[in-house]
């Protein structure tokens, strides 16, 4: 098994929100984001631009990566361009490219890239320790041999953590998650309103960072965020400035337009049981157009997760056959290019859908994109 590395992010583009808060600690820096000083690896800075391979012949063109499902949830392979209608901002709009695939008799040219994220900053480390067990036994199933490459992320208070290369061998990689977990330690959390803060740029800081290390690399990749996520900083005792909105926003923008570009489908599995909080995601799944009708759950896992074509279960102790569930979408998908209209202003947002003429077949792709005038 090689050994890892580490993905650090120093993000000067994307500046802390301005919360304010009666009564505020004296203290509330962001939890350190330098590497250790031992170990061995290289680090990896997360980089302010990058370009976006083309994905078809038009000049600015997009990519999309399409899950078609039946009633039953399950994947829904065989259907060729004329069963597809794709709308922007509810006008039809012309497929330049289309594929499908379908493992191994019609494989992507890529093959789907499974990562397997444990949060030790926002999960408590017991429902750490059982969700390894449970990522043991989906690697292991099948005498160990997995059907997409799968590689392991661990997200600690010192960055990201990634497994060096993605491997077919379920048994190795499990072999080695077994010898390197007991080293990583979990974050030391603030108490209240403020430690929640703290996590939430900070996770939010380090999934900006995985969406830039994978924008380069082909291929589609399904990241699958084992934990509930950061804090959705819902409560009103909160409030944020006119420029922190402004800071948010960006932010929405910038990492919904990077994890489009980079290919990735992002997933929220947890341990545990439905509660209060777990759908009050559902309420921000709306699209933001402008800084004004920011907040801070508009950028949190499950609105994300939905909004980048993938899924949010809901928690569960079985979270192998979640995982499972997760990694259906890799077996049989399809890919749609088109070419966006002018843009008037920059960050225009745009609403996608993607409809299928057979019915009771639907459809999962990214629900929208920020567009940009084209430059001059």
């Amino acid at each position: 098994m090689r050994t890892s590395f580490r993905v650090v992010a120093l993000l000067s583009c994307l500046s802390p929100l301005a919360f304010t808060q009666q009564n505020p600690p004296a203290s509330t820096a962001a939890p350190s984001q330098a590497p250790p000083s031992s170990g061995s690896g290289a680090v990896i800075t997360q980089r302010p631009a990058y370009n976006a391979p083309v994905t078809s012949s038009g000049k600015g063109s997009i990519q999309l990566n399409v899950t078609v499902t039946d009633k039953s949830g399950r994947v829904v392979s065989g259907l060729d361009q004329s069963a597809f209608t794709l709308l922007d901002n509810n006008q039809p709009a012309k497929i330049l490219s289309f594929h499908a695939y379908n493992g191994a008799v019609q494989p992507p040219p890529v093959p789907v890239q499974v990562i397997i994220l444990f949060d030790l900053v926002d999960t408590p480390f017991d429902n750490v320790s059982y969700a390894r067990q449970q990522v043991d036994k989906f690697l292991r199933q099948n005498g160990g041999h997995l059907a997409q490459p799968v590689s392991i992320y661990w997200l600690t208070d010192q960055g990201v953590d990634v497994q060096a290369e993605p491997v077919l061998d379920g048994n190795g990689l499990a072999d080695h998650l077994e010898a390197t977990s007991g080293r990583l330690r979990m974050i030391n959390r603030n108490a209240g309103a403020w430690g929640a803060i703290e996590r939430y740029q900070f996770s939010v800081k380090m999934l900006t960072a995985i969406a830039g290390n994978e924008a380069d690399k082909p291929g589609r990749k399904l990241l699958i965020w084992a934990g509930p996520g950061w804090p959705q900083l819902d409560d009103p005792g909160l409030n944020y400035s006119d420029k922190g909105q402004q800071s948010l926003f960006h932010q929405i923008v910038d990492l919904s337009t990077l994890l489009r570009k980079a290919h990735i489908d992002l997933y929220s599995v947890s341990q545990g049981v439905s509660g209060i909080g777990t759908f009050i995601y559902q309420s921000y799944l709306k699209e933001v157009k402008k800084p004004g009708q920011t907040s801070p759950p508009d950028i949190t896992l499950k609105v994300l997760a939905v909004q980048s074509g993938g899924l949010v279960l809901p928690p569960s102790n079985d979270l192998a056959g979640a995982i499972d569930t997760c990694v259906q979408d890799a077996g049989a998908y399809y890919t749609i290019s088109f070419d966006p209209p002018p843009a008037d202003g920059p960050n225009e947002y745009h609403e996608l859908k993607v409809r299928i003429a057979t019915p009771g077949l639907t459809a999962r792709t990214n629900t929208g994109y920020y567009n940009q005038p084209l430059a001059k």
